[in-house]
């Protein structure tokens, strides 16, 4: 007889927020690994995705976001956090639901925790030399013009604050939130980190981002943001 008692961990006070375009069969098995955690989850699908929605798992609230995009996805799950603190979780399965708890103590001394694919200790079994060589210029882009000190500033498995992500009003629907998040969070001057993480290989499909035409909406957003520190 086997005794042995699955003991979750437990997150009272953190939020899972999941983006979950075309991604129903990676979101199952996201799900079902999460099963060993006690924590909050707010699932955004468009609006006509209806194959998740008799899905049964403790703690989980799906809700069909408002508009299109990457962005428009996470700000309306953000506005349905209660919790003090809010992670970004994609649903291809690439985050490490193992690295949560690391993440979470950090905000005792920091507001928001950046995962890293590129510090000393982490790795990525999903990245391409495209998607690498366009963090590297985006990560330094960052660095000379927004005084950001990120390693991977275009990786959005970020642990944030709740209250002062609110006070962001962020705006920007499509890929340009992975750069609006951070430039906002140093004009405020609020704290921040990056850590190292490991990026799983994503489970099935292929990535929602196009490298070449999200990587000019990015830079173009750059841009904007650079001659206008109003928006």
């Amino acid at each position: 007889m086997n005794n042995t008692v699955n003991i979750k961990k437990i997150f009272n006070n953190l939020t899972l927020v999941v983006p979950a375009k075309e991604d129903t069969d990676c979101l199952l098995h996201v799900l079902r690994e999460l099963e060993d955690f006690d924590i909050e989850k707010i699932i955004i699908i468009p609006e006509n995705d209806k194959l998740s929605v008799d899905w049964k798992f403790d703690k989980m609230k799906i809700i069909n976001q408002s508009g299109e995009g990457y962005g428009n996805a996470l700000i309306d799950g953000i506005k349905e956090v209660k919790t003090d603190f809010f992670c970004i979780f994609n649903a291809d399965g690439s985050f490490q639901p193992m690295e949560l708890e690391g993440m979470l103590n950090l905000t005792k001394k920091f507001d928001f925790v950046f995962g890293s694919r590129y510090l000393k200790n982490a790795k990525s079994d999903d990245d391409t030399i495209i998607t690498y060589l366009g963090n590297f210029i985006f990560s330094m882009l960052g660095r000379i013009f927004f005084n950001i000190k990120l390693s991977d500033i275009l990786y959005t498995f970020v642990l944030c604050n709740t209250e002062k992500t609110k006070v962001l009003n962020l705006a920007s629907n499509d890929f340009g939130f992975c750069i609006e998040l951070p430039i906002k969070i140093n004009r405020k001057k609020f704290t921040y980190i990056d850590v190292a993480s490991h990026e799983r290989k994503r489970i099935s499909g292929e990535k929602n981002v196009n490298e070449f035409i999200d990587g000019f909406k990015i830079l173009f957003k750059m841009i904007k943001f650079f001659f206008n520190n109003k928006i």
